[in-house]
């Protein structure tokens, strides 16, 4: 199969996108968070073809992306008031809600289950095909499962290139980490998956507690134990640690990421290659994964990243490396 790169400045080009869908095909789309792999969750066919396309457990549910939150009612039977709140406060934006499906929704979507993932995502060329299209949009991250998540058209096109229909290149993710999940089929609202939208920011909108639990076994996109990896070996370790196996291991060809800066003689010897994270959150967030997939591109023999803080609102970036990286050999 020959995949298309298409271009979202193009109103032709996303003409196309929506063509594609409406024919049961798939196309890698922008989002604000990370690149999805699309398909008209409509047509449950065509949803097939994501799990074929990722490798992907068909157990696994997927996240349905939707142009409004007018359009709840058509995929959920029961909205509490929560849901309404929370929409009215971050959609469009990385907030997905888990809430009771529609009893027409086809089950290729949830995983077999009775709960749907929804959310609005914030990013306008999507938006405009999701309206043009005049169906939800069934879109998991765009890359093989349980690998690095795409936030460009390029990481696409260099992962599932002849699996696939098309890319629509959006230019690169502004957020750069999935959705925060947050399940609201019980009184107490639960984060199921840390992400961009905070605990604390929830809870201000909704005026009660919201659970955040360390460990669940609710099947939502990204639980899974292991997920998000470069091929490299990664491995996390505090800066002092990092650059004293980096003097000790001469001949391993090694990538490093650093937190702010790289230090002084970090590159100690050939085949090193040391790249630096912006210190703020935001920015750390938004950069991480394109850095990882730039050190992975490098064939190293393992990547050493610099310990992030640990603090609250860096929890989705910790639950992303926890599931990505390895303990060190030794």
């Amino acid at each position: 199969m020959d995949t298309r790169l298409l271009q979202a400045s193009s109103a032709a080009d996303c003409a196309t996108a929506v063509r594609l869908l409406a024919q049961g095909e798939l196309v890698g789309v922008p989002t604000e968070t990370v690149y999805g792999l699309a398909a008209d969750a409509r047509q449950p066919d065509a949803v097939q073809k994501i799990f074929a396309a990722k490798d992907r457990p068909h157990n696994h549910p997927l996240i349905v992306h939707l142009d409004s939150a007018d359009q709840l009612p058509q995929w959920s039977t029961h909205l509490p008031p929560a849901a309404s709140l929370l929409a009215r406060a971050f959609w469009p934006g990385p907030l997905t809600l888990l809430l009771h499906k529609a009893p027409w929704v086809d089950a290729t979507v949830t995983g077999g289950r009775d709960t749907i993932a929804l959310r609005v995502p914030d990013h306008p060329v999507l938006l405009r095909i999701i309206a043009a299209l005049g169906s939800g949009i069934a879109a998991p991250s765009a890359n093989p499962h349980k690998r690095l998540s795409p936030t460009s058209a390029t990481q696409v096109m260099a992962s599932l290139e002849g699996r696939i229909s098309a890319v629509l290149d959006g230019g690169p993710c502004r957020v750069g980490l999935e959705s925060t999940i947050v399940d609201l089929t019980s009184p107490t609202p639960r984060i199921l998956r840390s992400g961009p939208i905070t605990r604390e920011q929830l809870e201000a909108v909704l005026g009660q507690a919201v659970e955040l639990p360390l460990r669940h076994n609710v099947s939502v996109p990204g639980n899974m134990q292991v997920h998000y990896q470069p091929h490299a070996p990664l491995h996390l370790l505090q800066r002092a640690p990092l650059l004293d196996y980096l003097q000790t291991h001469p001949q391993e060809t090694l990538a490093a990421l650093f937190l702010g800066d790289v230090p002084g003689g970090a590159a100690v010897a050939t085949g090193r290659h040391c790249l630096a994270l912006p210190q703020d959150k935001e920015g750390y967030a938004r950069e991480l994964y394109r850095r990882l997939h730039e050190a992975d591109c490098l064939q190293p023999a393992r990547i050493l990243l610099e310990t992030p803080p640990h603090e609250e609102a860096w929890l989705d970036v910790h639950d992303r490396l926890a599931r990505a990286a390895t303990h060190l050999p030794g």
